[in-house]
Parts: C-alpha cells; sequence; structure tokens
C-alpha cells in the first residue's frame, strides 16, 4: 500500500509536528502540496542551511519542526546539524526525498543516494527508510528518538512511497 501525502501528514501533526520548512524536491512534492494547502502551512528555503536554522529557531519558540529535503541537500546543511542541532540537543525531523537510492536516479543522484544513510549514521542522526504503508510508524518511531534523545531524525522517503 502506497500511504498517501494526506496520511503522512496526519501522522505529522498527530505527533504534534507543527513547523515545516524546506526546499523543493520531487519525491516530497505531494507532501509540500498538501502542507501549502493546510493551515500548518509550509516555509520554503532558498537552501537547506536555512531550513534547519529556521526550524532551529522555531523549536526554541516551542515549535515541533520537520525540514523536508532531497537527500543531495544533506551536504548544504550538514554543519548546522552538527554544530547545531546535535551539540545543543535541538530536535529536527528531517524528511529527505531518496534520490539515487540503489542507483535507480539519474546519475547525479547515484553518489549521495549510496551514502546518505551511512553519512547521517556516522554522524550520529538515526535514519529510518520506510516501505510503502510503514511512514505513520516510522514517524512514530523518529517521534520516540527525538522525544528521548532530543537530536535530529532522518526519514529518508524513496520514490513512489508517497
Amino acid at each position: 500500500m502506497v500511504e498517501t501525502a494526506e496520511g503522512c501528514l496526519e501522522a505529522l501533526k498527530g505527533r504534534g509536528f507543527n513547523f515545516f520548512c524546506g526546499v523543493a524536491d520531487s519525491t516530497l512534492a505531494s507532501l509540500i502540496e498538501e502542507l501549502s494547502r493546510d493551515p500548518v502551512g509550509y516555509v520554503p528555503a532558498t537552501r537547506e542551511d536555512l531550513a534547519v536554522g529556521m526550524a532551529a529557531g522555531a523549536f526554541l519558540a516551542g515549535r515541533r519542526p520537520a525540514v523536508l529535503m532531497q537527500n543531495s541537500g544533506l551536504g548544504y546543511c550538514l554543519n548546522a546539524l552538527t554544530s547545531l542541532n546535535l551539540i545543543y540537543k535541538i530536535p529536527v525531523l528531517l524528511i529527505v526525498g531518496y534520490r539515487g537510492y540503489q542507483g535507480k536516479d539519474a546519475p547525479e543522484h547515484w553518489v549521495m543516494g549510496r551514502h546518505c544513510e551511512a553519512l547521517l549514521r556516522e554522524v550520529g542522526i538515526p535514519t529510518l527508510v520506510p516501505g510503502s504503508g510503514q511512514v505513520g510508524s516510522a514517524v512514530a518511531q523518529a517521534d520516540g528518538i527525538i522525544r528521548a534523545q532530543g537530536i535530529p531524525v532522518a526519514l529518508l522517503i524513496r520514490s513512489g512511497v508517497l
């Protein structure tokens, strides 16, 4: 079963996530469209590190943030995640379009597709890769880690899962 963007958004809101920002990604386009129609809204950013900074500010203001991006954007925001979020325990849910998964994508996505899971784990960011029908439970699992450890968690969303 392929989950809908509407179902994903309901799972996120049900867990209290209430600030969404990021950089557009075709894998996450349906979720971004759903957020744009929802009162909770979506704040677009020009770069992924900017989105991580906005999410950190939202957390400090009492919100529960999620940042949407393509996995190629992890390079732009890795320093912000390691020197801000991880050190100061500023949690954020990273919802990442998993481009280049198993080499099935355009060539420019192959390298990051091959290494993004290991890269995130190496810097200490727990990573989940839900299959079809598993996004809701992955959101719950990620939320549990965020609440217990106060650190970022990444959900890598493959093409066709939403």
